[in-house]
């Protein structure tokens, strides 16, 4: 079905909603009002519109004059908090419709363009019950190089967030669907998305979110070790990160010697603090992928498990890994460290995957191995003698030889080789036969709270003594 255009969302939600609000916008002009004024009708849906620009005036209203970051979520959610229990106080026995509260705080491009275009916008819609009203919060990034343009892009993404929180509600996954409407990612990328709320309840924000990445609406999620969904700009200001990727269906013995031991190797630099210093177990959504739906519990399980160990995690739509480096760049980190497997380097070495590169694998590698980005390289296994293969000069033919002198010279790899060999028989292979066939010595492999875990509650289909 054809999406309505944004003036005739905004004719709609000011002509046919039952809901009866307020607008407040900081940052970025009041585009969204503006939409709402020009359609006609306004007056049956506004109860005021507001741009507490000054940030006097903005801590005066959001934050009782304490101090504190502007373009956030803390003060996205006071400002629709505040601007609802205004409706409240105001209205409730004067007007008998439906409430909402609509904010923004963002931050368009300035006039010399030093910095990037971003922000929160949100909405409290009254559902089932008046005064608690459902939350939807969302975070987006403008990409446009205009000030005026992302001046357009925001009044249309507000507007859509509005009609969809308006008419689609009952459903926040139809409101997410809707938010790029007369959009695309181009112009503005949605990087994260929250609700809550007594309707709400029963939506898991962490499958909203990888709905996001399968949507191609953002690149990458982040969930911290808790579970919790992170905006990544938010996550990872000023930190380190020591990234490891892999299938994780589940972490196992090996997964976790790898961080543990980087870890150890990080916390010997000079810039290691422990407050500073993220590790991300990431997972590309090709992994996830069963056919061509995303396995939601699938998901849902191997975070769940990942969690369990402490460990923090990224869903990406990344193939490759110089594109995840791309992606970090983005960020204020201080160092980017990357786990890697031996047979996954000899992949990063394949020149044929680099074929729709003009630089081919040398572009790739330039791109990977940016300025305070390593690699932790641990060895392979010989499948035949079971001894350890140990990449040294000689391993590497040709020119990936040259490649691979270079790399050591600049200190880009770090070859680590404490690992204990019978680890390295732990493939992903491996450990899929022994749930496939509900092998009890599975147990051998994994950390005890893990297949504890995965027996309890059968997970990825594990049945002891299945055959």
């Amino acid at each position: 079905m054809k999406s309505l255009s944004t003036k005739e969302k905004s004719v709609h939600i000011n002509i046919e909603s039952d809901y009866y609000g307020t607008i407040a916008e900081i940052g970025g002009g009041q585009e969204t009002a503006r939409h709402l004024f020009q359609a006609g009708g306004a007056s049956n849906t506004i109860a005021k519109s507001i741009s507490a620009y000054d940030k006097l005036f903005s801590d005066h209203f959001y934050n009782h004059g304490a101090p504190a970051r502007y373009v956030a979520e803390d003060r996205l959610r006071k400002m629709v908090n505040y601007e609802y229990e205004e409706l409240i106080n105001i209205l409730d026995n004067k007007n008998n419709k439906k409430f909402f509260a609509f904010a923004n705080t963002v931050e368009v491009l300035n006039f010399t363009k030093t910095n990037t275009g971003n922000g929160w916008l949100g909405i409290a819609v009254e559902g089932t019950v008046r005064k608690q009203p459902n939350l939807i919060f969302i975070h987006a990034k403008f990409h446009e190089n205009d000030t005026l343009l992302q001046q357009y892009t925001l009044g249309t993404l507000g507007i859509n967030l509005i009609y969809g929180g308006l008419f689609e509600w009952e459903d926040p996954r139809n409101v997410l669907l809707s938010l790029l409407d007369n959009l695309d990612t181009d112009r503005v990328e949605i990087d994260y998305i929250f609700v809550e709320g007594p309707d709400m309840e029963w939506v898991d924000n962490r499958l909203l979110n990888l709905m996001l990445v399968s949507k191609n609406m953002t690149p990458a999620i982040m969930f911290d070790s808790a579970g919790r969904i992170q905006q990544p700009s938010d996550m990872l200001y000023k930190k380190n990160v020591l990234l490891m990727r892999g299938y994780f269906r589940p972490i196992n013995n090996l997964g976790i010697e790898f961080i543990d031991d980087s870890l150890e190797i990080f916390k010997r630099d000079e810039d290691y603090k422990p407050d500073n210093t993220i590790a991300f177990c990431e997972i590309s959504l090709n992994y996830l992928m069963q056919g061509e739906k995303v396995n939601e519990k699938d998901f849902l399980h191997r975070v769940d498990l990942l969690n369990l160990m402490g460990q923090s995690v990224m869903i990406s739509r990344f193939k490759r890994y110089f594109e995840l480096v791309n992606y970090f760049g983005q960020f204020k980190l201080i160092k980017l460290r990357m786990v890697v497997g031996l047979p996954t380097f000899i992949k990063i070495f394949d020149s044929s995957y680099y074929t729709d590169l003009r630089g081919g694998l040398l572009e790739a590698l330039g791109a990977m191995f940016q300025e305070n980005v390593k690699v932790y390289l641990y060895p392979g296994i010989d499948e035949i003698t079971n001894e350890l293969i140990i990449p040294r000069d000689e391993y590497f033919e040709g020119k990936n030889a040259l490649l691979w002198k270079y790399l050591n010279a600049t200190g880009n790899i770090l070859l680590l080789t404490s690992l204990a060999a019978e680890n390295l028989h732990i493939t992903t292979e491996f450990i899929s036969k022994m749930i496939e066939d509900g092998d009890e010595s599975l147990k051998n492999y994994l950390p005890e709270k893990v297949f504890n875990h995965i027996k309890e509650f059968k997970l990825f289909g594990f049945e002891k003594n299945k055959h």
